[in-house]
């Protein structure tokens, strides 16, 4: 009796071990179905990488744009220009995103037949500001161009230097190392600034030149991104670094008043921006590779850079390009109030024309 027991229950037992593994089969081989039930009706998938400096704004754009057109989503990653241009150029994403236009040479790699063309479509531009954290320092913080280059290559070390208490005689500047902040990865951020410093000073054009990423002197801090920078700066007493402006106010960092071309010393914000802009602007080439290293006028804030989006001139599949075309047509006209908002500079109405006749290449 004792013996037909265990029997009856282990033979439940195997039953009901029968059952859930029946029972897991089942979810198990439901579960690739389901997904690609949930795949097929989902919303068209577009994917770009690069620029940390229009991050913000990208991610803004691509939320309110999904509101309009909730069959199309986006994924940016924002892994700096320099990675944005490699993955678009080896086609991993549909579009790429700089603030440091693509080479010749990089140009060059996207051409038939390797590969599917480029459009270089300006979308914003920002400023590149020299933000700084000084305890117990208010007031304006004057920077001459030549003193902020000497700071760059490490020539000057100290806050009280007296080039800078010269350019700051209401300021009692502490007798204390400058810790520089630079960009870790390929940058676009670092393009335009160091695009700028070459054009300023012969010294550092023949020394350390323009590029995304370079060996930064006197023993700099590093950090990635232009969030990385803003944080590092956050919490390292007496730094100085660069960054896109909006990164400096969104943190509330304080930000130096900067030597502009004319003598004038201007502070970042939408007018210099503009002003800045406005004066290039007519200088646009076909290819809309407009470089700003050192702007003319006396408003004019001296760093500022374009961003472009990088499209193919030739996508495999018909819908992408469209949706792509739409979605960046909607960022040049109806986006450029959502950039002015959030500490960009708006695109002049000219250029925003010449961007979206780009669009036309685009197939």
């Amino acid at each position: 009796m004792m013996i037909s027991q265990k029997l009856v229950s282990a033979g439940s037992l195997l039953l009901v071990c029968a059952a859930l593994l029946l029972a897991c089969g089942r979810e198990t081989s439901e579960a690739p179905g389901s997904a690609a039930q949930s795949d097929a009706g989902a919303s068209l998938q577009l994917s770009g990488a690069g620029s940390t400096f229009v991050a913000p704004l990208m991610k803004r754009w691509i939320d309110e744009y999904r509101q309009d057109h909730p069959d199309v989503s986006f994924a940016y990653d924002e892994v700096g220009s320099g990675e944005g241009i490699k993955r678009f150029i080896a086609g991993e994403v549909g579009f790429g995103a700089s603030d440091a236009a693509m080479s010749d040479e990089e140009i060059a790699r996207t051409q038939p037949p390797a590969g599917r063309g480029v459009r270089l479509v300006p979308v914003t531009a920002g400023e590149v500001v020299i933000a700084y954290n000084m305890p117990d320092i208010e007031g304006e913080l004057r920077l001459p161009r030549d003193v902020y280059v000497d700071i760059f290559l490490g020539k000057i070390s100290r806050w009280d230097d007296p080039r800078i208490a010269a350019a700051n005689p209401d300021l009692k500047l502490p007798p204390k190392l400058i810790q520089v902040v630079a960009r870790r990865e390929s940058s676009g951020t670092t393009f335009a600034f160091t695009n700028h410093l070459s054009a300023v000073s012969d010294v550092w054009r023949d020394s350390l030149g323009t590029g995304k990423q370079i060996d930064w002197p006197g023993g700099a801090m590093t950090a990635l991104g232009n969030e990385g920078v803003a944080q590092r700066l956050k919490i390292t007493q007496n730094s100085i670094g660069y960054l896109e402006y909006g990164f400096a106010r969104r943190i509330g960092l304080p930000v130096a008043v900067l030597e502009n071309r004319a003598g004038v010393f201007v502070a970042p914000g939408a007018a210099a921006g503009k002003a800045a802009l406005n004066a290039a602007a007519p200088d646009t080439p076909d290819d809309l590779r407009l470089f700003l290293p050192d702007p003319p006028g006396n408003a004019a804030y001296p760093i500022v850079s374009l961003v472009w989006l990088l499209l193919n001139e030739t996508y495999a599949e018909p819908q992408q390009a469209l949706a792509l075309k739409q979605a960046v047509d909607w960022w040049l006209v109806r986006g450029q109030s959502i950039a002015e908002e959030m500490g960009y500079i708006p695109l002049p109405e000219s250029l925003v024309l010449r961007a979206r006749r780009a669009l036309d290449d685009i197939s």
